[in-house]
Formats: C-alpha cells, sequence, structure tokens
C-alpha cells in the first residue's frame, strides 16, 4: 500500500499536468486566432518532463470591403452620399468591427445622415449603429457581429467645402482585418473655387472722406501693383478688377508716379486711408473692394 506522501506526490504530479495544460491553451487562444499551439510540462520529486507541441488550426473571420458614392465629380456647396459595404466571407463570426474612413480635404462630414443595414443573400434589414466617432478628417463607425456571409452596409453623406478644391478627392477606408477601399471624387471648381475678384477704383476725392461722390470722376491709367506681382491698371473711369485672386490676405498698393500731378488724398475718418496700400481679406470665392483717393497736386482745376 502506498504510503501518505507517496500519494500526495502522485496528485501533485497529475495537477501540474493539468494547470499546465489548460494554462497552455488559454495563452495560445489569446496569442493567435489561425494557429493554436498546445505544450504540457509535468514536474513531480526527480521528475520532470515536457510533452510534444501539438497544434490546432481555427478558423477565421475574411472581410472585403467596397466602397462606392452616388457621384463620380461634385463641386463646393453640393452633397455627396458615400457607401460603405463589408462582407464577411469567412466561416465565422466576425466581432467587434471597426471601420476607419479617411475624409479628402474640405469635405465635411454630416453625423446625422448615417444610416446601416445588414444584407444576407437577397434580403436586407435596417439596423441602428453607434453613433460614429470623428478625429479630424478621420471617421470611425462600429458594430458588434458580422455574421458569415453578411455585409455591413453604411451609409453617410458629406458637403463639399470651397477647400475642396485644394485635395485630391480621394478617400480611403478599412477594417483592422479587411482590404483598404478607396474612392475618388473628382473636385470641379463651379461657381465657387478656392480664388476671389479683387474690384475697386482710383478718384479724385475732393472733400477727403475716401468715398466716391458725384462729380469726383475716376483717374484713368493709374497703376496699382499686388502682393503677388500682379500690376493693374485702371480703365478710363478709373476703376479696376481682377480675378482668380488666391484667397486670404491682400494688400494692393497704388503706384503715384503712374499719376504725374497727382498726391495720395487724406482721409478725416478713416487713417488707414492715408496709406497708399489697401490691405484686404478675400474669401474663397468672394469679392473684395480697394479703393484709392487722390489729390490733384497743383489745385483741383488741372481735371
Amino acid at each position: 500500500m502506498k504510503s501518505l506522501i507517496q500519494q500526495l506526490e502522485t496528485h501533485k504530479l497529475l495537477l501540474n499536468v493539468i494547470l499546465t495544460t489548460l494554462f497552455a491553451v488559454k495563452a495560445s487562444l489569446v496569442a493567435a486566432q489561425t494557429a493554436i499551439t498546445n505544450t504540457a510540462s509535468a514536474s513531480g520529486e526527480n521528475v520532470s518532463t515536457t510533452s510534444n507541441p501539438t497544434s490546432l488550426s481555427a478558423n477565421q473571420p475574411e472581410l472585403q470591403l467596397l466602397k462606392t458614392a452616388d457621384r463620380a465629380a461634385a463641386e463646393p456647396g453640393d452633397t455627396v452620399i458615400y457607401r460603405l459595404s463589408l462582407r464577411n466571407t469567412g466561416a465565422v463570426p466576425a466581432r467587434n468591427i471597426t471601420l476607419t474612413d479617411k475624409l479628402p480635404l474640405g469635405l465635411r462630414f454630416l453625423p446625422d445622415s448615417v444610416q446601416g443595414s445588414l444584407t444576407s443573400g437577397t434580403t436586407t434589414t435596417p439596423v441602428s449603429l453607434p453613433r460614429p466617432t470623428t478625429d479630424g478628417r478621420n471617421v470611425t463607425f462600429t458594430y458588434p457581429e458580422l455574421a458569415p456571409n453578411q455585409a455591413l452596409n453604411v451609409i453617410y453623406a458629406v458637403v463639399v467645402t470651397p477647400d475642396a478644391i485644394r485635395g485630391e478627392g480621394r478617400n480611403v477606408a478599412q477594417e483592422n482585418r479587411s482590404n483598404i477601399a478607396s474612392f475618388v471624387l473628382r473636385i470641379q471648381p463651379g461657381i465657387l473655387s478656392d480664388c476671389g475678384t479683387l474690384v475697386g477704383r482710383v478718384f479724385v476725392d475732393k472733400n477727403f472722406d475716401g468715398e466716391q461722390q458725384p462729380g469726383e470722376p475716376g483717374v484713368p491709367n493709374a497703376v496699382i501693383f499686388m502682393d503677388d506681382g500682379n500690376r493693374i491698371t485702371t480703365d478710363a473711369n478709373g476703376l479696376f478688377s481682377l480675378a482668380n485672386v488666391i484667397a486670404g490676405n491682400r494688400v494692393g498698393t497704388l503706384d503715384l508716379t503712374s499719376l504725374p500731378g497727382y498726391s495720395l488724398a487724406p482721409n478725416v475718418k478713416f487713417i488707414e486711408g492715408n496709406s497708399q496700400s489697401r490691405l484686404v481679406r478675400l474669401e474663397p470665392g468672394g469679392m473684395a473692394r480697394m479703393n484709392f483717393a487722390v489729390t490733384p497736386a497743383y489745385g483741383e482745376e488741372q481735371l
């Protein structure tokens, strides 16, 4: 009959084998989903051994992502509808879906436009999606589980802003386990663009208020130099305009050497009007005005 000590050693050996095996299986499941490797080891008094490794192949979800839009081209002010379709072609469910879509420059995401549905075979059923999160131009959609042969459809809208002119119109979407899907939207300037128009006049200011009044004629052939190097000449009525000017802070300077017999008219209302330069803020697709007031250097009667 075995002694008590021998029985305890036997139980200790068996317990070591069971615990080590369970731990190895659990660790392998966490470490890999496609191949589960299991090894066992046993130790006791004057005994130590390790088993050969065994492996088990496990199925994994296979996700395919497709991205489309309701149009190939758009211009500032348009609304574009994007569609993401994520299909699970694998044999096991895909859990914790995280779908990230990076929008192109100048496209503004509309959170309230998001719609979701599941497609199984020929049947499509609307589903509620958790509210997407945004981080800069990245929009992230989540869903708890996608069964085999099911497709998750995400539809959302964006508004094209004037800044889109500066971008390439390409956006990229991916789920961590899927392919990378992209779509290129051709951005057209339309009636809006990232440029603006400058207009203005050079005139004789008789009352020094900086505004052209009836009886205050325009000055032809006056030259204005822009900060980007453009040279503008006024017409017979003292008017000028310049199209396709890059938006932003723009500066125009009146060249007094182009106006012999005239000097800059003092402005009694606004001190900034006493400079021969004008600073304006030109918005994309907008218009800004630059007016320059002059006065005859040798008397008004010379007009």
